[in-house]
């Protein structure tokens, strides 16, 4: 799902209590995809200030996004990849590969994000659909070699992106990435702040597999009733902890 917008209307847009420096980091972001996560996180960076298109093989899907997430334009797949800067994609795992290879010539350049979580259900709850011997991230590379891929934003689950600047237990929501890329990086440290969270940069797309099977487990744990965070304490909590 992208976005088109003219930068004169953002020389011209008023400002208010939510602009602020970083409005002189707006992109334009073109989002791939009408479902869930495309919607909760196209409106996460339209109130960022970002200009949004959103893009679906369905153009009245992808019209119907695009007024839930308050993006200026939508469209067909190729008009979205065509107006961002950076492109979402947002379809299913197993599709998201095949969808990049159709879309390479124009995603070569861009900072493209996968946001996908490749698993399926268990007997003992979910699994990677991958094995954990690559990612999807990777595989869209492959599939996009000139695209600059991002693995992101899988790690929560939708509902988190529709809070307006997430903050729990008096901090900033933290967002892993990982890509190659280092101006990619850039911007995703750019898009990650100005929705009011914490870039955490996790490495490379050799890594990209660790995001993938951390969301696969979390969303495990929750479907358990239980709290994935409580597995994780810091170890400085520990009495007498010393640096390893």
């Amino acid at each position: 799902m992208v976005c088109i917008g003219a930068p004169s209307v953002l020389s011209v847009r008023p400002r208010n209590s939510r602009d602020t420096d970083d409005r002189s980091k707006h992109m334009r972001i073109g989002i791939l995809g009408t479902g869930a996560m495309a919607t909760a996180l196209g409106a996460a960076w339209v109130r960022a200030g970002h200009d949004v298109r959103v893009g679906g093989r369905d153009t009245e899907a992808a019209s119907r996004t695009a007024q839930l997430t308050g993006a200026s334009e939508h469209g067909s797949l190729t008009e979205a990849a065509a107006h961002g800067d950076v492109v979402l994609i947002a379809v299913t795992a197993d599709a998201a590969a095949q969808l990049a290879r159709e879309m390479a010539p124009l995603l070569a350049g861009r900072t493209v994000i996968d946001c996908t979580v490749p698993m399926t259900p268990g007997e003992d709850g979910p699994i990677l659909t991958t094995g954990g011997t690559t990612s999807i991230a990777r595989l869209i590379a492959d599939a996009a070699p000139g695209a600059h891929v991002v693995k992101a934003f899988g790690v929560c689950h939708e509902s988190i992106w529709t809070l307006d600047r997430p903050a729990f237990e008096g901090a900033p929501l933290a967002v892993p990435f990982c890509t190659d890329q280092p101006a990619a990086a850039t911007r995703m440290a750019e898009i990650i702040t100005s929705m009011g969270c914490t870039p955490l940069p996790c490495g490379g797309l050799d890594r990209a597999a660790l995001l993938e099977a951390t969301a696969v487990f979390a969303i495990g744990v929750w479907w358990s009733g239980a709290e994935a965070r409580f597995a994780f304490p810091a170890p400085a909590l520990a009495p007498g902890a010393v640096d390893d």
